[in-house]
């Protein structure tokens, strides 16, 4: 898929945004489905590596597909009349095969997040109404939760692949004209661009988890705006870390990947940073997306030689510290670029590039912007608004950030309410703060989340722990702010910490003598000593879990 350029004098944003909107292509008319646009890829490129992993396990995109069909035959004879299937399966070979072989049954498929705990997950599976939970026997050896649905272990698949499966599969994938593919995989002609391509759940750290509903096209729109943004290569070579119940993990380790074409290499732990690095290094990874706190992991315990091949390294889910931004570009010498995004944009909103870029009005610019999530994706248009009053804001204030664009999901399942409070005339409220400069570069200053109201004043969590670091020279992996209710001012705020380097009473002295405001300083009770800093299975700090373990210190 080659990458449409800007037009000279494109038009700048006609649906009310004050970023920059640049067209997106439309979506190839074969494009029927994300089933149909990978099983084309497969027919073109039979032979070439589609999904490898650190097990060993490898497969062409011919046999892929072959494998996602046989699959198919025998889930088609256990599996009931339901429409969600769930999976608690890490990225890996065998549950990228799942996935693809649940959607050619004609199947939605919910991964469901295995890092969480035993009532979210209920909670997804009550919210699908999922009969059928597919996982592995290595999984429940790790993990605690137990799906309160049928269990189907990916070991005891082998034994129930029939030789009639294995010889129509093959059949199917390598001589079934397309059009014919649909009588023996349901899927490719059952669903279409428009109908659920599967349902992804909120972290739940700010309420009980959401489904967001995202469509085939929602996602394929979000396949073609990466590739128009990043300009992947014909080769690409993607590390596979981030689990396929995070939206990431989802769209762009599996179906940017299969659906363009690129190979992509899975493991199963994104925090192990030694294998991570032999991997990018035996496959010769290109393609890095992750996390901060990822990336520091890996710098720590990787030889920066392993990462020789690397062409893209896109950070994303916290902000990128500037003193991290030099230290990836010094070691290994390249620009990590910031991106942007949520699970209800499918999820990519925004990314810088290191490439220039056209605008509406003529220029040229460089489209990295250190500070920055870089430039809107195209076809995706961004505004501020009031947080209180949701007046439109001028170019450069900041405000809460909306979205519009064929990225946004269709909805909450089986939540209207809180559908209709988030999406209003195809604009999705994000609940981040932030603003628009005049090239259209957006910059993220703080989720509203992680605001306190304070004596009637809103603290930002981030300001706060950005002073306490700044008071103790310590970086953003040993201190994390979190707030509790408060009979007197509404809201208090907790430091949680590993290692200060001097005392909660000497790090508040230095706060006041600072001139930090009064409001944003904690009390010297609150701050609270900790093992780690928790972070969630996609490298984000788990904000639910910082809040429970502030509660749970004595008052």
């Amino acid at each position: 898929m080659s990458p449409s350029p800007t037009p000279a004098g494109a038009r700048l944003d006609p649906m009310g945004g004050h970023g920059v909107l640049r067209p997106l292509s439309p979506l190839p008319p074969e494009w029927r489905s994300l089933l149909h646009a990978f099983v084309l890829q497969a027919r073109r490129t039979p032979d070439r590596p589609a999904v490898r992993d650190s097990t060993g396990a490898a497969l062409t995109y011919g046999q892929t597909l072959m494998r996602a069909a046989a699959l198919a035959r025998v889930l088609s004879r256990e599996l009931g009349p339901e429409d969600y299937v769930g999976l608690m399966l890490p990225p890996m070979v065998p549950s990228a095969v799942a996935n693809l072989a649940l959607g050619l049954l004609g199947k939605i498929p919910v991964n469901l997040n295995y890092t969480t705990n035993q009532a979210m997950v209920d909670a997804a599976v009550v919210q699908c109404h999922i009969k059928t939970v597919l996982t592995s026997a290595k999984v429940l050896d790790k993990c605690p939760i137990r799906p309160a649905a049928g269990l189907m272990m990916l070991e005891d698949v082998p034994a129930k692949v029939k030789a009639a499966d294995k010889l129509l599969a093959a059949a199917v994938a390598k001589a079934a004209p397309i059009g014919v593919m649909g009588r023996f995989l349901p899927g490719l002609r059952a669903r279409g661009l428009d109908d659920l391509a599967t349902i992804i759940f909120t972290s739940g750290s700010t309420g009980d988890p959401k489904g967001v509903m995202l469509t085939h096209r929602n996602i394929l729109c979000n396949v073609l705006q990466v590739q128009e943004q990043i300009h992947l290569a014909e080769r690409e070579m993607i590390l596979g870390i981030l689990p396929f119940f995070h939206s990431f993990g989802y769209t762009i380790g599996l179906w940017t990947a299969l659906v363009l074409g690129k190979t992509v290499v899975y493991h199963f732990n994104p925090l192990d940073a030694r294998t991570i690095g032999k991997l990018c290094e035996e496959h010769g990874v290109t393609l890095v997306a992750g996390t901060p706190t990822f990336a520091r992991m890996y710098l720590k315990a990787c030889r920066p030689e392993q990462f020789k091949t690397l062409k893209h390294l896109i950070l994303g889910a916290e902000k990128l510290k500037d003193e991290c931004y030099r230290e990836i570009k010094a070691t290994l010498n390249i620009e990590p670029m910031q991106g942007y995004g949520t699970t209800e944009l499918s999820p990519v909103v925004s990314v810088n590039v290191p490439a220039d870029a056209a605008l509406p009005d003529g220029r040229t610019i460089h489209a990295n912007r250190p500070g920055s999530v870089g430039l809107p994706v195209p076809g995706t248009s961004v505004k501020t608004v009031h947080p209180e009053t949701g007046e439109d804001l001028a170019p450069g204030a900041t405000g809460l950030i909306c979205v519009k664009g064929p990225q946004v999901m269709s909805g909450y399942l089986h939540k209207p309410e809180a559908t209709a409070q988030v999406l209003k005339d195809g604009w999705y409220s994000t609940g981040d703060l932030g603003f628009v400069d005049e090239d259209g570069f957006l910059t993220i200053t703080d989720r509203i989340s992680r605001f306190s109201k304070i004596a009637g004043e809103m603290v930002p969590h981030v300001g706060v722990e950005s002073a306490v670091m700044s008071a103790a020279g310590v970086d953003e992996q040993q201190v994390a702010v979190t707030a509790l209710p408060d009979p007197r001012h509404g809201e208090r705020l907790c430091v949680l910490y590993t290692d200060l380097g001097a005392s909660p009473d000497e790090i508040h002295r230095r706060l006041v003598a600072a001139g930090v405001p009064r409001l944003w300083i904690p009390s010297v009770r609150d701050f609270i000593q900790v093992d780690a800093i928790p972070i969630t299975g996609t490298g984000k700090i788990d904000l639910k879990a910082l809040r429970e373990a502030a509660a749970r210190q004595p008052a």
